[in-house]
């Protein structure tokens, strides 16, 4: 039993920790992608194995969606599935909140040619107008097709489902939706030590997202319904999903958080 309870012994820690995260969300996100040195398997960033492992392990569910519609990455940080999705459709579109990850997304990208990338809130009333925008000035306009990995779960009810209205005109009636979000039904507790951490260490880019950023909830089947009602959204397959992240216990391989996936299309 105190093997078990053992772990419980971090909260303290973890409280010092994540006290220090600016209470502003978009200050807590562009202070930590200003804040990046390097990404990639061995970088700062927890979410980016460096690898392509994870996203060809979505190829069949993305087989879903008009291979001739450009594809919109929301939420992509470094743009490392955004440069991953180039090879797949004719452009990738990627969005995020922060612009220092949309600055650091476009010089990580140089070499990508059918990638572009624009800061934009997806939860903001004028979103819509923002990809629409970001589309014509990348030489392209109507329906495109939307992918999300690792949004939904750091937003609450209301963001979630602005974002999902928001989207409504970005896929039109041609486009689809293809989300990919962490699902981890324990506490935070076991969620950080499910990832490394004990009370003598804490692998250092999961210390640096409890230092810097809002702690995390999960997404699954309950938080999709609510957030893509059957009023406006037809679900088109769901299921789970491995979320890799860097590698943490083990160098030489992503470690993985249960996830959940969804594929839809507007009624």
């Amino acid at each position: 039993m105190f093997s078990a309870l053992r772990k419980y012994l971090l909260i303290p820690r973890l409280i010092r920790l994540s006290s220090s995260a600016p209470k502003d969300p978009l200050t807590a996100w562009d202070q930590y992608w200003g804040n990046v040195r390097s990404t990639g398997a061995t970088g700062d960033v927890l979410w980016d194995s460096g690898s392509d492992h994870e996203l060809n392990g979505y190829r069949s569910k993305l087989a879903h969606l008009d291979p001739s519609l450009p594809v919109v990455d929301v939420g992509c940080g470094n743009g490392s599935f955004t440069r991953l999705l180039a090879g797949f459709f004719p452009l990738a579109l990627g969005l995020d909140y922060s612009a220092n990850a949309v600055e650091r997304a476009r010089l990580e990208s140089e070499d990508t040619a059918n990638t572009a990338f624009a800061v934009c809130d997806m939860t903001a009333p004028n979103a819509a107008e923002t990809v629409a925008k970001a589309l014509a000035d990348a030489g392209w306009t109507g329906d495109a097709n939307v992918f999300i990995r690792g949004v939904l779960h750091v937003l609450d009810r209301g963001g979630r489902a602005a974002m999902a209205a928001n989207l409504l005109p970005v896929v039109g009636s041609r486009g689809g939706v293809f989300l990919a979000e962490t699902n981890f039904r324990g506490t935070p507790v076991d969620y950080v030590t499910h990832l490394g951490a004990t009370r003598k260490s804490i692998p250092a880019p999961l210390e640096w997202a409890i230092r810097g950023l809002p702690m995390p909830g999960h997404f699954g089947v309950a938080q999709r319904a609510k957030a893509f009602p059957t009023a406006d959204w037809t679900l088109v397959e769901d299921g789970a999903a491995n979320i890799e992240t860097r590698p943490l216990s083990n160098p030489a391989a992503p470690d993985v958080i249960p996830g959940y996936y969804a594929v839809l299309r507007a009624r």
